[in-house]
């Protein structure tokens, strides 16, 4: 009897306390309808015109602006469970530049932020994963200031955690949650944590191996982007897929020699299509590397003159990464959000997200 009372009253302890953990795996449509109006609070009343106010969310912290003009907020639910807002594209330069630096980098590494301040990073343990450089120096501006927030949440009490971010937010909110995964295992951060993460909107982040990780660590329905199906910046960066990108064995890899085992002509033939069919990807990479890599990366280092990055993973395979939930636009949507050439986000703003996320069946 006494023990029984003695577990009672801890469990009472831990709940007024906080302590007791009230994130639940698979998409909730009603938690994501709150992660927009929160997410949608960056912008100002003509940006989120008919957006409501979170409900059930409250806020407490603002970031500095960082790196290439990126922010986080922080809220916390009712329920305390801490939510990890990440500002999308804003209307800067520097924020643009952010997308269009697009080369990748191997999801292992350290970039060098100044002279005194690196980021080490640990994204994924595949060697062949790489990720958009540009998200990634977001990502490592932002953990300076998310990584104390979460220490200092974490000792009062809390350890239920969502991280969002629609458009380039969706994006980082991808790698940052690679990030902090891979603290974990690595014993950095405390293993009772647990993160959800919703990407609304979000574009590609890296490559094939990089979501393959991505989608092992948060498997068991912690992890979903949210998708307009009108919406085209899903559908970005531009991917480039060559021979390289394959694993290693493969059928491209021996087609060479294959061929040289046939008769003429179709040895020949074989050899002019091949090489018809290989150069031109090889080359538009190449291309794509040394304008939305190197040349971007000089203006980059204009507004972070001590930054060094390792060197580029020679690919620009993005790939669709991570558990979707599909927003599909309808003759209905269309109606009310037509296609528009003057306006090309027409299909990307959260008032089109919110309006069919609303639509969506409760047990979704």
């Amino acid at each position: 009897m006494k023990s029984a009372i003695l577990c009672l009253f801890a469990c009472v302890f831990l709940f007024l306390n906080g302590w007791s953990q009230h994130l639940k795996p698979g998409f909730d449509k009603q938690e994501y309808i709150e992660l927009l109006k929160v997410n949608s609070m960056f912008g100002d009343s003509a940006f989120r015109a008919n957006i409501p106010l979170p409900a059930n969310s409250t806020f407490l912290y603002r970031s500095p602006v960082v790196g290439l003009e990126n922010r986080w907020d922080l809220y916390i639910r009712k329920d305390k469970v801490a939510i990890i807002s990440i500002r999308g594209t804003t209307a800067s330069k520097e924020s643009w530049m952010a997308n269009f630096y697009s080369a990748m980098v191997p999801a292992v590494g350290v970039l060098h932020l100044s002279n005194t301040d690196s980021f080490s990073y640990h994204l994924a343990d595949d060697p062949k994963a790489a990720v958009h450089v540009g998200w990634l120096l977001s990502a490592a501006y932002l953990s300076k200031t998310i990584l104390p927030k979460i220490d200092s949440l974490y000792q009062s009490g809390i350890k239920d955690f969502i991280i969002m971010g629609h458009s380039q937010g969706g994006a980082i909110t991808y790698l940052m949650t690679a990030y902090l995964y891979n603290l974990q295992q690595e014993n950095i951060l405390p293993q009772d944590i647990r993160f959800k993460t919703y990407c609304s909107a979000g574009p590609k982040p890296g490559n094939l191996y990089f979501a393959y990780d991505y989608e092992k660590i948060t498997n068991g329905g912690w992890a979903y982007n949210v998708v307009n199906t009108a919406d085209w910046v899903p559908e970005t960066p531009i991917t480039i897929q060559t021979l390289h990108d394959f694993n290693k064995t493969n059928v491209f890899a021996v087609a060479p020699k294959l061929m040289k085992k046939q008769k003429f002509p179709m040895n020949w033939v074989g050899k002019y299509v091949f090489n018809r069919l290989s150069k031109p990807g090889l080359k538009a990479q190449r291309v794509y590397e040394k304008y939305l890599g190197r040349y971007v990366s000089k203006q980059v280092q204009k507004q972070l003159p001590d930054l060094i990055i390792p060197d580029y993973y020679h690919s620009t395979d993005f790939v669709r990464t991570g558990n979707y939930v599909l927003l599909y636009a309808d003759s209905t949507y269309y109606k009310r959000f037509p296609d528009s050439e003057s306006n090309v986000f027409i299909h990307h703003m959260f008032q089109a997200y919110l309006y069919l996320s609303e639509k969506l069946p409760e047990s979704h």
